[in-house]
């Protein structure tokens, strides 16, 4: 053996640590290896301890205000003069403990510390931390809108005594202020963690929160003649440890525990928000961001959050039409897609036009382009939506698939033939129209006057509106939480959109639409092996003719999906946040 490689076996665990970059940290008696300069709490969390916390936030700046992550630290005696360090068989210093806790939120890891998250010191300081939050805290946990999700619920059950000895009339604060449009203020539930002010002076940037008086009367407000109107102000409802900040929107209207999550992206515009859609029977109640540090990081805007009600509308579509003596009757799928299928084949395929929507999943593109083929028609478009970013999460491109139709359908602007095919319309040299999830006399430039001009115009679309009552078959399609499927978002991450409730009335996944429209075309049984009978079945048939989703399936684009092509475009709130990082200001 060389002198070399024995001199490597003879190096102790704290040495071959410091050459990697981490230091030997000792968490409630063990000895663990973590990077230098990772915050106490971090360090504990690495290695499945869960230190209590209310003001701490990853996302955030930490000001240790709250005191409920107390930890005990040691670390090595100073020896005395003229005595040298003692050290144990591992190469670690003996650990003496402090007899005071520190706050783990603020402070980094050193080289043979030591962490106690638990033991009598900690116990009982904890409990005196709960004890004061619950002085003047109401005991209305059974009414209050936050029961169910309340951090100080959860930890006073946890680290709390069980009873209190304040015997004195609680302070009694202002309740159920109106802060915002969208927001409701409880000062009485504040526990002054405040991570809403910092959210909205760091993250939002408008610093319009902040605390006033002092002691046990001080209470969160905004400032004087401003409101919290800013368009990422629920935020601070999803980071409020307790029910001191409450949605105008959700407020009262369903208990948490009889909710269903299910993990989503968004659909308002090219970023692709990672949402979760909270759902009960087939009803949708709200929509909060989910954690995708590659896409939204925790946020998401309140305009996209609460863009879901339209799911309910009166106006939603959920019966198939055919017009018969310029009125519509409900029919039978059969039916409209047969209908549907002769008026697109009645005439010269030159004369015929789709005009998806680039709302759609990739797999309905893929059908897309395959019905266009299958029909013969090279007029094949989508509506083009672009509008001002915010600098944070808003996009420019307010489609959320922009980035898939370019990639399924092979095109650099998908949108550059919407004019033609327009403009064909009003001369009479397009006569047919299949319409696919847009309303075309909203964003697509067409009146109603365009659309009488043709002598057959289809529509799959989601509400009542001048295209559907234009159309001679409306198919109703499903909205975003009623279908699975897989978009790619403007910095080329494909990601995974998930059912959350079932497609209202008789209105159907838009793929299956497609699908039956294709197998009417080319006369394919549902017993061939080239008819999907899953959406799994159309990603498989993409994949195998698409080479940015070569070896993919639905299941592995997983919860946060995957980047599969490059593009330059990079979201602002995310470099915001990794410059934050990298100066230190947050663990990010």
């Amino acid at each position: 053996m060389s002198a070399e490689a024995s001199t490597s076996e003879a190096k102790l665990p704290k040495d071959l640590a410091a050459e990697k970059g981490l230091v030997n940290v000792q968490i409630d008696g063990v000895w663990r290896q973590v990077p230098k300069g990772t915050r106490m709490i971090e360090a504990c969390r690495m290695f499945g301890t869960i230190v209590p916390h209310y003001c701490y936030h990853p996302k955030l700046s930490s000001p240790g205000n709250c005191r409920m992550c107390l930890v005990q630290m040691g670390m090595p005696p100073r020896p005395a003069p003229g005595q040298d360090p003692t050290y144990d068989d591992d190469g670690f210093q003996p650990i003496g403990w402090m007899p005071r806790p520190i706050i783990a939120c603020a402070n980094t890891v050193a080289e043979n510390m030591g962490i106690r998250t638990g033991g009598e010191l900690v116990e009982s300081v904890r409990e005196g931390v709960m004890e004061f939050l619950l002085i003047n805290h109401p005991l209305d946990c059974p009414i209050c809108d936050q029961a169910g999700e309340c951090r100080l619920q959860e930890l006073s059950v946890g680290y709390g005594r069980g009873e209190s000895r304040f015997v004195d009339m609680k302070v009694k604060k202002p309740k159920n202020v109106d802060i915002g449009p969208r927001i409701r203020l409880d000062d009485e539930r504040c526990i002054m963690c405040s991570r809403c002010i910092r959210f909205m002076d760091e993250v939002a940037g408008d610093p319009v929160l902040g605390f006033t008086q002092r002691g046990t009367h001080t209470t969160l407000t905004v400032h004087p003649g401003r409101r919290l109107d800013s368009n990422y102000s629920l935020n601070t409802v999803d980071i409020c440890p307790v029910g001191a900040l409450t949605s105008n929107d959700f407020r009262f209207q369903m208990r948490v525990w009889f909710l269903k999550e299910t993990p989503s992206i968004d659909v308002n515009c090219g970023t692709g928000t990672n949402i979760t859609i909270w759902t009960r029977g087939e009803t949708v109640y709200r929509i909060t961001p989910r954690q995708n540090d590659e896409v939204n990081s925790c946020w998401m805007p309140d305009s996209h959050r609460l863009n879901f009600h339209y799911i309910d509308s009166e106006e939603r579509l959920t019966e198939p039409l055919v017009k018969e003596d310029g009125r519509h009757r409900e029919a039978d799928w059969p039916d409209a897609i047969r209908r549907t299928v002769e008026g697109l084949r009645t005439g010269d395929p030159s004369e015929l036009a789709i005009i998806a929507s680039a709302r759609m999943t990739n797999e309905e593109l893929f059908l897309t382009k395959a019905l266009t083929e299958s029909l013969g028609t090279e007029h094949l478009t989508v509506v083009p939506r672009l509008g001002e970013p915010d600098g944070i999460l808003i996009s420019a491109d307010r489609n959320p698939n922009t980035q898939g139709v370019k990639v399924v359908w092979r095109r650099e602007d998908p949108g550059f033939r919407l004019g033609g095919i327009r403009d064909m319309v009003r001369e009479g040299r397009i006569k047919r129209l299949l319409v696919l999830g847009e309303e075309l006399t909203a964003e697509a430039g067409f009146t109603a006057e365009d659309l009488l001009k043709l002598d057959f115009l289809a529509s799959s679309l989601l509400l009542a509106g001048p295209t559907a009552e234009a159309s001679d078959v409306v198919l109703p399609g499903a909205a975003f939480a009623e279908k699975r499927g897989s978009m790619i978002n403007v910095t080329g991450r494909l990601q995974r959109l998930n059912r959350a409730v079932e497609p209202h009335g008789r209105a159907r996944d838009d793929w299956e639409i497609l699908r039956d429209l294709i197998a009417l075309v080319d006369d394919l049984p549902s017993t061939s092996p080239d008819y999907p009978h899953l959406i799994e079945d159309v990603f498989r048939d993409m994949a195998a003719a698409i080479p940015e989703f070569k070896g993919l399936n639905l299941s592995k684009i997983g919860d946060l999906g995957l980047p599969v092509t490059e593009t330059d475009v990079t979201i602002p709130l995310l470099e915001d946040e990794r410059a934050r990082k990298a100066a230190g200001e947050i663990v990010g």
